[in-house]
Parts: structure tokens; sequence; C-alpha cells
């Protein structure tokens, strides 16, 4: 006796051996699913990293927006000030000269991101898409100079500057740190990720060096380079110890040696010192949100497309 079959409904196929079996919907999760469990300890570690890094940010601008009247030292922390002020801001400008503080900080803040770009660019592509004698020797050097803390050659480099008569100039500042060997390993590692077809492409067509660094390197590697100018921006922008040796003259303080006066002047108002802090680290939070926005648009736009 033959047996129809409904053409509208589906066919159960047996499972064949080695595969793995499709579970229902209920409590039933794929490869790619996240198990609730797993979703709410992901959200809790988020959190708990959200505090650590942003936690110490806002407790500096809760207490720099507090009045004088207000306890900072409350036995329940309050975040939101109850008698919000921009008066410790104004206090600060008025005792110590922060904005010329931070145009030394910028100029030489400027001077380092422009160096880092053009000279890592330079040397990454240099070492990465060019055959020379000693070229594995100097990325060597390079990555044996990582090993080395700062202080170990800070001695060498001020005796360099003044040798040179950069002593006590802002360039004198930003000279050791307008190349650096992080910088130019995170250029290095971009170009070499360009396929070398690319490159033998354009020999063929009678491209030198500098014409393939200009219209083939940069143009696929503007996210590194976009990581190269929030590193080199924020390491000259922070930068105490090396300021503090090399400048003499308080004219030329940047705004991080400058701002130690405000430890000395107002050491019993807590209020004033977190408004100093919030004024030399806000111009990081502006750059890093730039910059963000053209470091993704690098990455994006920077792969090679055939």
């Amino acid at each position: 006796m033959s047996t129809v079959t409904d053409p509208a409904r589906p066919i159960a196929l047996p499972d064949q051996p080695g595969t793995p079996k499709r579970r229902g919907r209920s409590g039933a999760f794929g490869f790619n699913t996240v198990s609730p469990r797993e979703k709410v300890a992901r959200y809790v570690l988020l959190v708990f990293v959200l505090l650590i890094t942003i936690g110490p940010f806002l407790w500096q601008l809760s207490t720099s927006l507090k009045g004088s009247g207000e306890d900072i030292y409350t036995r329940i922390p309050r975040l939101l000030p109850s008698q919000p002020t921009f008066d410790h801001y104004k206090a600060v400008a008025d005792t110590i000269p922060v904005w010329d503080y931070a145009r030394n900080s910028l100029v030489v803040a400027v001077l380092v991101v422009g160096g880092n770009i053009i000279g890592a660019s330079l040397a990454g592509f240099a070492i990465s898409r060019l055959q020379f004698k000693g070229r594995k020797l100097v990325l060597g050097l390079f990555l044996a100079t990582l090993v080395l803390p700062g202080e170990v050659t800070i001695i060498s480099q001020y005796v360099t500057v003044r040798e040179f008569g950069l002593a006590n100039t802002l360039f004198g500042v930003a000279l050791p740190g307008m190349i650096g060997a992080l910088n130019v390993l995170l250029m290095y590692n971009a170009f070499r990720s360009l396929p070398i077809e690319v490159d033998q492409a354009a020999i063929v067509d009678g491209a030198n060096a500098w014409q393939r660094f200009i219209y083939i390197g940069l143009p696929s590697v503007r996210g590194t380079i976009s990581v190269v100018a929030i590193f080199a921006f924020i390491g000259a922008w922070d930068d105490f110890l090396w300021p503090l040796i090399v400048l003499t003259d308080p004219d030329k303080y940047t705004l991080t040696v400058g701002l130690q006066y405000l430890s000395g002047t107002f050491s019993n108002n807590p209020r004033l010192i977190a408004a100093g802090t919030m004024i030399a680290f806000i111009p990081i939070v502006i750059v890093f949100a730039v910059c963000q926005r053209f470091f993704f648009k690098g990455v994006e736009e920077g792969a090679v497309k055939g």
C-alpha cells in the first residue's frame, strides 16, 4: 500500500554521523550565541573596567566643580556636586599662567607628533619595503631600545641636548621624542602587511621608492598613522620628568611642570588641584575623540581591494 506524502510538509532527513544535532528552541544555543550567564559576566566585567578607567576622571571632574562650602570627604561619596561652580578654574588661571604653559605644551606636542608621523613613517617604510645591507640589524636595534627604560638614557639625552645648545628650549624638550622606537615598529608592521605584489607592480610601471611611499604606502596605513599621532601627543603632553630637567626658565615650563605650583600654593584645597588636573587632561580627551574617527576611517579605507 503506497503512502501519499504531503508536498507542503518537509521531509525529515536522518542525522548524518559526525554532524552536531540541532536543538530546539527551549534552552538550545548555537555556536555563535551567548548564554545569559556568560552575557551577565561580560557586562559585569565591562562595568568593573569602566569604573577603574573612567572613575578617577569623573571624581576629579566632580571635585573641581564642587563649591567651597561643600564637603568632599563625606562618608558616602557623592559624584554630583550640590553647588557646581567654575570658580576654581578661574582661580587656577589667575594664580599661575596656565594658558602660557598650555601653549608651551602644545608647541612641544606639535613638534613630537609631526616628527613621529614623518620620521616613523619614513623609517618604517624603509625597513619593511626597501632592501639594503644591515636592514635586520637596524630592526634589531629598534627592538633593543624598547627593552631599556627611559631613565637609563635620560642622562645621555640631556648631555646631547646641552651640547647642541638646545637646553632650556622647547625644541630641546621635543627632540628626543620626535621619533619613537615603538612608533617606528608600528609603522614597520603596517607597511609589512601590504601585499608585496603591489610594490612589484609599481616598480614595473616605473615608480621609484619615494613614489611608492607617497602614493601606495601612506594611503594604506592612515589608521596606523592616527594611532602614532595619538600615542605621540599623549606622551608629549603628559611628560613631566624630561621637561623638568631641560627647562630652567619658568616662562618656558610646560603645563605638567607648571601645575606643580598648585601642590604648594593650594595644598589645603584639593578642588583647585583637581581643576588644574582637568585643564591638563581635557585636551587629551579632545585629541583622542577627534583622531579616533580618523583611525577607524583609515583602517576601513586602507584595505587593498581587488
